[in-house]
């Protein structure tokens, strides 16, 4: 039997709230059934899932560090030409990098400051602490500057403006004059309050994925309606996130205390450590990590600075982050020993990916609370721009290795011959401008490599 069209839209509309209610519950008595090593174990799949990109890059390095663990001592003049071009193109890349983080970092007069204070001073001094130390002042800079000392120069700078404009005795009596009250009608104060009301939810004042429903004057509700209604999601308790960052620094102080107490600490130990080390103090990306890493492993010898920037600059075509330089890095360190090269590649990889890893799900227990807490907001900020300052030491300093030779494999400026200022100068533009992708740049640098040695090299 048809009903009429208003009972009708009455039932649908009842039905349809009936479906969406048996749902929510559903999903909530789901969520409540699932243990803490069932969500902490959702959260890393779905880290390893963004990160699945990662592992083709990682099985790339191996393959690659297999191949350059063979090569002979001295290669052919060709090959230097052509790494120097594949150098080239990739300071070329970082350089865009660099420059695009700095556009999406810089808000205001302080950001900048920070990039080229970030930028200058890492070009001073290259340790340990010193990137970290960097970074942490870069975010009490901004703590300090929003916080209060922003507000007070402001003021400052109004008082001293307005030095000489002093009000007449005129303009006084005039401000001062009582100003007459119109008169209330009743029902007008609960108008613009709700009014004003209004204005807030739209302004942004309320969540916007919170549904309002502000009651109106003529409503008996006492109280404004409030419907909340959020997607299910998982939640990692506090104590959960300390616990997991408990463990993390201990892991981190045992490392460095037992490399510190041994004599002749064996190298799979010193291996994972520096890795370990370079994924924690690390902020910023991959470019970053690069100088710290070859002070890491070329400095010891484990790693020969001709086959470091062999790794570099092919990393630069390959997919995933740059942080799987560490899989090249460990499988080299390895290749004299008596362990197997895949297990320093795991080494490398599991030291420098974990840090991150662990911090990402420590924190986010913690972020509902800081978000809240403009102080974290403002030290966020600054450590921030900071970082992207370092993204341009770290271009600087390849640029200083990046030209190799048979007489200096150890690699030398590329400002030494004006041709791989080209190379750098057309990956740049390419890649900022014209939206060539990072690996047909890095090809396109590899035969303009190939082309000056063919005119002028021989």
């Amino acid at each position: 039997m048809l009903l009429p069209a208003p009972l009708s839209q009455y039932v649908r509309s009842v039905q349809s709230l009936s479906r969406k209610w048996s749902t929510h519950d559903q999903l909530r008595h789901n969520d409540s059934r699932k243990s803490l090593a069932h969500r902490l174990t959702d959260v890393f799949l779905r880290v390893w899932d963004l990160g699945f990109t990662a592992l083709p890059g990682a099985i790339g390095m191996y393959a690659l560090s297999v191949g350059v663990g063979n090569l002979s001592q001295t290669l052919p003049e060709p090959v230097y030409a052509l790494l120097s071009g594949l150098n080239a193109a990739t300071v070329g890349i970082i350089a865009v990098s660099a420059v695009q983080l700095a556009e999406k970092a810089i808000r205001d007069k302080i950001s900048r400051i920070l990039i080229i204070f970030g930028a200058c001073a890492g070009l001073c001094y290259n340790t340990l602490w010193y990137f970290p130390t960097l970074m942490l002042g870069g975010g009490l800079v901004v703590a300090v500057w929003d916080g209060s000392l922003y507000a007070h120069v402001q003021r400052v700078k109004s008082a001293w403006r307005n030095r000489h404009n002093r009000p007449t005795d005129s303009e006084v009596a005039a401000n001062t004059t009582p100003v007459e009250m119109a008169p209330v009608q009743p029902g007008e104060a609960e108008r613009s309050e709700t009014i004003r009301s209004r204005k807030k939810v739209n302004s942004g004042d309320a969540p916007s994925s919170l549904p309002v429903n502000l009651a109106g004057p003529s409503s008996s509700a006492p109280s404004a309606e409030i419907e909340v209604t959020q997607s299910p999601g998982y939640v990692i308790r506090i104590r959960t996130g300390f616990a997991i960052l408990t463990v993390f620094f201990a892991s981190f102080i045992a490392l460095l205390v037992t490399r510190g107490k041994l004599a002749a600490p064996p190298l799979v130990l010193d291996l994972f450590t520096s890795m370990y080390l370079a994924g924690t103090v690390i902020f910023g990306g991959g470019p970053v990590v690069i100088p710290l890493l070859r002070s890491y492993v070329v400095s010891p010898g484990w790693v020969s600075a001709r086959d470091f920037l062999i790794g570099l600059a092919i990393i630069q075509a390959f997919p995933g982050p740059n942080f799987n330089f560490a899989v090249f890095l460990g499988a080299l360190a390895l290749q004299p020993t008596r362990f197997p090269t895949v297990f320093g590649a795991f080494l490398g990889w599991l030291g420098i990916f974990v840090p991150g890893l662990a911090l990402a799900v420590a924190f986010q227990s913690f972020w509902s609370v800081l978000r809240r807490n403009k102080y974290a907001i403002y030290i966020l900020r600054g450590v921030n721009a900071t970082a992207i300052g370092l993204v341009f030491t770290a271009v600087y300093r390849l640029w200083e290795i990046g030209y190799l030779t048979s007489q200096n494999t150890a690699g030398q400026s590329l400002a030494n011959e004006p041709w791989w200022v080209v190379v750098t100068t057309i990956s740049y533009a390419g890649n900022a401008w014209f939206k060539v992708p990072p690996a047909v740049s890095i090809v396109i640098g590899a035969i303009l490599g190939l082309s000056w040695y063919g005119a002028v090299g021989r």
